[in-house]
């Protein structure tokens, strides 16, 4: 048996009920707490960054391609779908999903009401599973061949402020020369949380849109790419501007959406410092517990070096005291971390306020390359602290610290 481990869990178990005991149940709490702490954070920090990022790419895809357009920008200059990358998404490695569209703006009138509103046409390409998260009720309108739906999705916002339901029929007056009007049916109500869609955005038949501009079938207002990685999204920009002309813009979805993306980067910011500094307390914590019982210990530590201990087989032994706490902590801290964070996820337990947070409860992402190096950083960083004060054991002297008392 390994004697720096014989001789360090028979202190563990002199311990019990002792001062030390104490201690030690101190430092695995420090080290599980800290652990748990930064596992939690992680998890609540993704699952909210991966919640705003799909609501925002399930409205324009991670990449838009459109024409350049000078003045107003719903007037739009169409592009040719024809384009291969949109006819044959599966020949390029980076894209997963392409869809057309197309906006046009215009007047909801009810009754009692009018409210200005901008209608975004998509096609039987658009990917209702990403969209299906925003769903509140209703369907998503159906698009035939043979005719143009005038079914139409509308928020959650917008269906308050005009007292509109799923079902009901409202006038829309679209915005061009002459003037026209459709009468259109609310076939869903949708919500995100996030006022640039739920107060203006509805979403209809991509041909109702071409009916009205007096477009063929081959045109759209832009095209919407899915990729297949997000952390591939400049790669994807590069090769779709090789992929069109000087007249075509790509834009990126962290470009359109600037300020919430820069807001998502500040709370990454801010997370690190605040993991930064928990770290910097449960070194502190192991450091001073570790010179405590460096100190309770001296008498045995004397007592050794008189027997020939040398001063490395003393500081292993309460270096392997210290792995064995850290070990404990970094076990409860793992199971406090992820027995919350399933709790969570599976019951809803706490709940956001959706207009501040854009999300009605605290979100969990399982990642788990974070989670094992979170773990695997904790254990480095604290080893690596014990090795400070068990140098203090090269400085006892044998006579002095058999007569400490």
């Amino acid at each position: 048996m390994n004697l720096s481990y014989f001789i360090s869990s028979r202190i563990n178990n002199a311990n019990k009920g002792s001062f030390s005991s104490l201690i030690h149940k101190i430092a695995v709490a420090s080290i599980g707490l800290g652990l748990a702490v930064m596992i939690v954070s992680f998890l609540i920090l993704r699952g909210f960054q991966q919640t705003i990022t799909d609501k925002v790419v399930s409205f324009g895809g991670h990449l838009q391609v459109t024409r350049y357009t000078f003045g107003n920008m719903y007037a739009e200059n169409p592009i040719s779908n024809n384009l291969d990358f949109y006819q044959n998404p599966q020949d390029y490695p980076y894209i997963e999903h392409v869809q057309q569209f197309a906006y046009k703006p215009g007047l909801l009138k009810t009754q009692d009401e009018v409210l200005g509103v901008l209608l975004k046409g998509v096609g039987k390409k658009f990917d209702r599973e990403r969209f299906l998260p925003n769903m509140l009720e209703g369907t998503f309108p159906s698009m035939e061949d043979t005719a143009v739906s005038t079914e139409v999705v509308i928020s959650q916002r917008i269906a308050d402020q005009l007292r509109l339901e799923v079902g009901n029929d409202v006038i829309m007056y679209f915005v061009q020369n002459p003037p026209r009007f459709r009468r259109l049916q609310v076939a869903g109500i949708y919500a995100t949380g996030m006022e640039d869609y739920d107060e203006s955005l509805i979403l209809g038949d991509i041909d109702l849109v071409r009916q009205l501009n007096n477009w063929n079938d081959t045109l759209a207002g832009g095209l919407e790419v899915y990729l297949r990685d997000f952390d591939d999204i400049d790669k994807a920009q590069e090769l779709l501007y090789e992929l069109t002309n000087y007249s075509y813009y790509v834009e990126k979805v962290t470009d359109r959406n600037i300020q919430i993306f820069e807001w998502l980067n500040l709370l990454n910011r801010n997370v690190v410092i605040f993991l930064a500094l928990i770290l910097f307390v449960a070194c502190f914590n192991m450091v001073s517990i570790l010179l405590i019982l460096i100190m309770e210990r001296t008498p045995m530590i004397g007592t050794l070096m008189a027997m020939g201990a040398t001063h490395g087989q003393l500081r292993r032994i309460f270096i392997t005291n210290g792995m064995q706490m850290v070990l404990k902590g970094i076990l409860w801290g793992n199971i406090i971390a992820l027995g919350f964070g399933f709790i969570q996820q599976q019951f809803k337990l706490i709940p956001l306020d959706k207009d501040n947070y854009y999300m009605d409860t605290v979100p969990i992402l399982w990642d788990w390359p974070i989670i094992i190096g979170l773990n695997l950083l904790i254990f480095v960083l604290v080893m690596l602290i014990l090795l400070i004060p068990s140098t203090i054991i090269s400085r006892i002297q044998p006579i002095k610290a058999i007569k400490f008392d």
